[in-house]
């Protein structure tokens, strides 16, 4: 009995032994109608077994695929490729090697064919961030400008972006600061054809650079995703502060393993920002009024070329250089009002600026169903060249020596960046990276006055030239999981930066060393099929920009100024926030922020010259509350969008200066943005912004509110599309006052009105093509906002 209970077990054992090394292969070739051969088709091996991942091969040369080492099961197999229809075969067992063969056909020989396309873009809320999907969107978005307009809360103003009673909004585009560009330009001028999707990021995760302590809003950008040759070209024109025009084109290929593309550009916008200032000063009114033109012309070209090695690996190169000139002048009027006197200052300041930026950026890429490791260089070089004249003119009643301002900055930033995720199942997912940024910057000021014979004398007591150099050493993990209706996203960034600034005139060398670990962690849970609940906490440093380091005194008129402070420290915020989501849709936002050493503009005012002066300070204290509530509009027949509420509350606070400063203010809001089609095929839009008021600094501004319309329509075959946009057709701007010590002043910055623009676009070439499986596809994109990353 013993001996037959031996021979048993051992004959199972061997059984189960040879089923464990019982593996087979898959193979099998891909053609098209004509039956010759699809490279780089995509092949997904689905098994029936729980918690199996899925396989995935790409198609030879020869069309050829295959998967080695299968174990026994059920299984099926998709085949997809750009331009052809997705192909999936019934399910099969196997128990021994097999062959499959697809034939695909090119997705415009699909008969009753229907693509689904949404008036407005899909818009998600994750607990790290809002995402705005713009890939199938029909909304009608002109530039960079008109997209971030589109996201719920963001306000977009003369005076910048806030979101939520904070001004402290950064861009990045694909990931990559834009802090040396000129903000005005990037908004107005970027085209939104370009724009896939923008995340608004308020709980940054380990991946991001902790920079920043308000939220960051990430600009991804389309990658070529057709088969073939095609483009577009685009004309422009408009009215703001007068006539203004621009064009663009844009070319890409993709064939075989090259996949490449170019774009370039030209603008010329106008508009104009205009600031008025009343105050008093014991017994004597200052009534001041700074009219100031922009009309910008601006070229750019810009280019990215991809290699596909093989299934697994790619190369890429990505390169861009903008241009922007500007030779404008404004004008400044201030009466100056006392019981026994009238005086009048009356200057003109001429502006002629040149600004230059040149981007490399190539980048390494190994990619498998599980391992993905991306190896990223970037180079930038900016240069700004700018020429300021103040003087005198007719009316002028007040002495005063003319004077030329040269202002020369450099700034040379690399960045280097690797960054390795592993997916473990579909519940675990473990990424890690690192980067090492380095950025020289040189800002050379130099004051030259009038001297009697016309001529311009050096000022070397007035003038300085600032050098930073900064290095940031950054290391992070991250990890994604989930179980049933819970998902968990924690990270831990560790960052060490080295600044040292030096001033060539005074030959007075700063530095400074942070060395800080940045935690970031979410937890969400799904409560209904259709309700979700999700709270986020994030850390985050905010270094003082380079301009404001340096001891630069920028006068802007004989009353105003502005003064570098090289004693600045960085400051530290604590973000958390909870969100209750619907249909993973924004509904309902609680957020809270406490910052340490507050970057605070702080003004003040000199009562024996009565000079204005602007400079960044540290502030004890501030705090930020907001609560937002929002919907879809779509229980209205025939219309699509958002409408929401904001009320936020801000506190500035400092027991440090004298006297004590504290602001406190609420500011109550509403946001909607809705879209309806007319007859004849138009669709139309229309968004809108208004508020009670809030604190912007030291200026208690009183209520904004903003409203827009856009029309448009498509021709030829949907080849040719034509927008009609009117912008500021209600538009209170920034209105405001300060009363704090010594000053007590109304502001009122005001940019043009009501701008009128018609835009034109064709599009040309191929017009179809299935999203790849690569790192710029789109399916990628939306599996990393699946993932929480």
């Amino acid at each position: 009995m013993k001996t037959y209970i031996k021979k048993s077990f051992l004959a199972f054992i061997t059984l189960y032994s040879f089923q464990l090394i019982a593996q087979h292969s898959i193979s099998g070739r891909i053609t098209d109608v004509k039956n010759q051969p699809l490279p780089f088709a995509n092949v997904i091996l689905l098994s029936e077994q729980k918690n199996s991942n899925p396989k995935g091969a790409v198609s030879d040369e020869e069309g050829n695929y295959s998967f080695e080492n299968i174990s026994e099961g059920s299984y099926t197999i998709e085949v997809s490729m750009l331009g052809f229809k997705t192909k999936t075969s019934e399910k099969f067992i196997v128990n021994s090697s097999k062959t499959f063969n697809f034939m695909l056909k090119e997705e415009n020989e699909s008969l009753n064919e229907v693509v689904v396309q949404s008036k407005r873009p899909v818009i998600k809320q994750t607990a790290e961030k809002l995402v705005v999907d713009l890939q199938n969107s029909e909304m009608l978005n002109n530039s960079l400008e008109d997209v971030v307009k589109r996201v719920p809360g963001i306000i977009v103003t003369n005076n910048g972006i806030s979101f939520a009673g904070r001004s402290d909004v950064r861009i990045l585009i694909n990931g990559k600061t834009t802090d040396y560009m000129d903000m005005d330009t990037l908004l107005r001028d970027f085209p939104a054809d370009n724009i896939a999707k923008v995340e608004l990021i308020e709980q940054p995760g380990a991946e991001f650079d902790a920079e920043g302590s308000g939220p960051i809003i990430n600009i991804i950008l389309k990658k070529n995703v057709r088969l073939g040759t095609h483009g577009s070209v685009g004309l422009w024109i408009g009215e703001d502060e007068g006539f203004e025009y621009g064009t663009n084109a844009s070319i890409a290929s993709y064939k075989n393993k090259l996949n490449w593309q170019l774009n370039t550009g030209y603008s010329a916008p106008t508009w104009r920002d205009d600031l008025f200032i009343l105050r008093t000063v014991d017994d004597t009114t200052y009534d001041q009024a700074t009219i100031e033109p922009f009309d910008p012309k601006r070229v750019w070209v810009g280019g990215s070329i991809d290699y596909y090695i093989n299934d697994k690996n790619s190369i890429g190169f990505g390169t861009r250089y903008n241009n922007s000139t500007s030779d404008r002048t404004s004008k400044s009027n201030t009466d100056i009002n006392s019981p026994n006197s009238f005086e009048r200052f009356v200057t003109e300041n001429t502006f002629d600026r040149d600004q230059n930026t040149l981007s490399f950026n190539p980048y390494y890429e190994y990619k498998t169903a599980t391992d993905k490791l991306l190896i990223d260089f970037n180079y930038i070089n900016f240069k700004n060249e700018n020429t300021n004249d103040i003087y005198a003119v007719n009316g002028n009643t007040v002495p005063f020596t003319n004077q030329r301002y040269l202002q020369d900055s450099k700034y040379t930033i690399n960045t280097y960046k690797i960054d390795y995720s592993k997916t473990f199942s579909e519940n675990f997912k473990l990424s890690a990276g690192s980067k090492y940024s380095q950025v020289d910057t040189d800002s050379d000021l130099k004051l030259f006055t009038e001297n009697t014979n016309g001529d311009f004398d050096f000022q070397p007591d007035n003038s300085n030239r600032f050098l930073i150099d900064e290095n940031i050493f950054a290391l992070y993990s991250k990890v994604n999981a989930s179980y049933g209706d819970w998902s968990l996203s924690g990270g831990l960034r560790y960052e060490n930066s080295n600044t040292k600034g030096t001033s060539v005139s005074t030959n007075e060398t700063r530095t400074r060393t942070i060395s800080q670990l940045f935690p970031s962690a979410s937890v969400s849970r799904k409560l209904t099929e259709q309700l979700g609940v999700n709270v986020a906490y994030s850390y985050r440093i905010r270094r003082p920009n380079y301009n404001s380091l340096n001891s630069f005194v920028t006068v802007y008129d004989p009353l105003t100024s502005e003064v570098g402070n090289p004693n600045l420290k960085p400051s530290f915020t604590n973000n958390y926030q909870f969100n209750l989501t619907f249909d993973s849709q924004p509904f309902f936002t609680v957020a809270y922020s406490e910052t340490k050493d507050n970057l605070f503009l702080f003004i003040s005012q000199d009562d024996a010259t009565a000079q204005i002066s602007r400079t960044t300070i540290n502030l004890k204290d501030r705090e930020n509350w907001n609560f937002r509530l929002f919907g879809p509009l779509d229980f209205i027949k025939g219309l699509e969008g958002f409408t929401g509420f904001i009320v936020d509350y801000n506190k500035f606070a400092s027991d440090e200066l004298n006297p004590n400063l504290l602001l406190t203010k609420w500011n109550y809001g509403w946001y909607t943005q809705a879209s309806y089609k007319l007859p004849w095929a138009i669709n139309a839009e229309m968004s809108s912004y208004f508020g009670s008021g809030a604190l912007e600094g030291q200026i208690d501004v009183g209520w904004i509110g903003n409203l827009g319309f856009s029309f448009g329509k498509k021709f030829l075959e949907d080849r040719l599309k034509v927008n009609l946009g009117i912008n500021k057709v209600l538009d209170r701007g920034f209105v405001g006052r300060v009363n704090y010590d010594n000053i007590n002043a109304n502001i009122e910055s005001n940019g043009s009105r009501q701008n009128v623009q018609l835009r034109l676009t064709y599009n040309f070439g191929s017009k179809f093509g299935k999203k790849k499986t690569k790192s710029n596809s789109s399916r990628d994109e939306e599996n990393r906002i699946d993932s929480n990353d």
